[in-house]
């Protein structure tokens, strides 16, 4: 049973990206809620059969109450932003992360219309995480930005303006025999020979990009053979071609997405049409640390992809930052499948559960109506968890949860802030609909997987 929540939650976060805590509390109610009803009598297929009633009740609930959003109206995704990212320990850091996180999500919409997309590759958004500085240093960067500075051999340039980029996949370096081959060198003369041919090998290939028109090469890393030597990084230095190397391979594709280059397998592959442009390429020194990185700048016909370039004091903070602004971004992915908002500080489950139980009372069968009923106030453990976590008396703030949604105010949630109850639409704290409707779904799934399990079996 353990193991099914940790893959629920896991589900959740593939579906939604947030709510993945929301999920495994809300699984956890209901199971001691099963327990509950099987002490009475109620079959386990019953009591399923009704939660599953419940849970499709729920979702049609919430998509009744729920507010539909315009994508362009970028306050209202802020706003959705930054409800999710209040409880993540970057909170404080919420009103740079937010922009951040919804400009990189529109930016690779496919068509550029968000309002008519209904979902987004997140793969297409690249995360650079730089030890040094703060959170607060992080940036979007419209281009590229690569982890490791340019390598510098023998006053090879490190800016180059105007750049022309190639992506080459061959090894810039000697060729070597097969594992069942030998090359014997018998004296001094066949040894000069073949640092010559060597020499001249390399120097083609040199010239060949060179010719190409490229000023800028991305080597990709080669685990058959050295990608590159000194030899072959002399040569490019001296005909003033900035080097980067060691481009990772499940790289290639979203650098030659972004650059607008395509990559060269053999140097006879090397021609102008081949090439990527950018007004700008260069080393930059990180402030706050002596890392550096190369960033690329000013790209033409740049693909549709974002490059987010993360800063943190140390790997912890890095990690953090990585996670919460990932969560950020589903959650505008989560708009662009499901455009509506719900309010957030447990709002939404309040009204669910006030009308689950008007609901009950319509269904004639008396242990559907009960397993309803048990349901509706296993929605409840959401507001009081909150109100537990803020220091509240979670007895009370549900009992005022109540009394304000049977008022009407469908949007009353708690405001951790105050310690009170207030409108969530009013305050901006909203969370979209979809995170609450997949959490009760995969989580009364699962509950009624663990339900119709007779037994276990312990297999030595």
């Amino acid at each position: 049973a353990a193991k099914m929540l940790v893959e629920v939650s896991q589900s959740q976060d593939i579906e939604a990206g947030d709510g993945t805590t929301s999920v495994v509390v809300l699984a956890g109610a209901l199971l001691e809620a099963c327990q509950s009803l099987l002490e009475k009598g109620i079959h386990p297929t019953t009591i399923a059969s009704g939660f599953l009633k419940a849970a499709d009740e729920t979702t049609a609930i919430l998509q009744r109450v729920a507010r539909p959003i315009d994508m362009t109206a970028r306050q209202s995704l802020l706003s959705a932003v930054e409800t999710c990212l209040s409880s993540k320990v970057v909170a404080q850091d919420s009103d740079l992360l937010a922009p951040i996180a919804v400009d990189s999500v529109l930016g690779v919409v496919e068509g550029g219309n968000a309002n008519t997309a209904t979902s987004v590759d997140l793969k297409d958004i690249r995360l650079v995480q730089q030890k040094g500085g703060t959170v607060d240093d992080t940036e979007l960067v419209e281009g590229l930005v690569l982890h490791k500075g340019s390598t510098k051999t023998a006053g090879g340039p490190s800016q180059m303006p105007n750049a022309k980029i190639a992506l080459i996949q061959y090894c810039l370096s000697a060729p070597k025999t097969d594992m069942d081959n030998n090359v014997v060198v018998s004296d001094y003369a066949a040894m000069d020979r073949l640092l010559r041919e060597e020499r001249k090998y390399i120097l083609q290939q040199c010239k060949a990009l060179k010719k190409s028109g490229a000023n800028v090469v991305l080597i990709q890393k080669s685990i058959l053979r050295d990608a590159y030597n000194e030899l072959s990084l002399h040569f490019l230095a001296k005909m003033g071609i900035l080097v980067v190397t060691d481009i990772e391979r499940t790289d290639v594709d979203f650098v030659c997405r972004t650059l607008g280059c395509t990559p060269i397998a053999h140097p006879d592959q090397c021609k102008p049409d081949k090439l990527g442009t950018a007004h700008h390429v260069g080393d930059v020194v990180m402030e706050g640390s002596s890392n550096k990185v190369v960033k690329f700048t000013g790209v033409q016909n740049p693909g549709r992809t974002m490059t987010v370039l993360l800063r943190g004091s140390n790997e912890l903070v890095l990690a953090e930052a990585t996670r919460s602004l990932h969560d950020a971004q589903c959650v505008v992915r989560s708009l662009l499948k499901q455009k509506s908002l719900i309010a957030g500080g447990g709002a939404a489950e309040a009204e669910a559960a006030l009308r689950l139980h008007a609901y009950a009372q319509t269904l004639r069968g008396g242990k559907d109506a009960h397993c309803v009923r048990a349901f509706a106030d296993a929605l409840e453990v959401i507001p009081y968890t909150l109100a537990e976590n803020a220091g509240m008396k979670p007895i009370d703030v549900v009992t005022e949860l109540r009394q304000q949604h049977n008022a009407g105010i469908v949007g009353a949630g708690i405001n951790v802030r105050k310690s009170c109850v207030s409108d969530m639409y009013d305050l901006g704290v909203v969370q979209p609909l979809l995170v609450s409707t997949s959490a009760i779904q995969l989580a009364t799934e699962t509950v009624c997987m663990i339900l119709k399990v007779d037994d276990l079996i312990v297999v030595q």
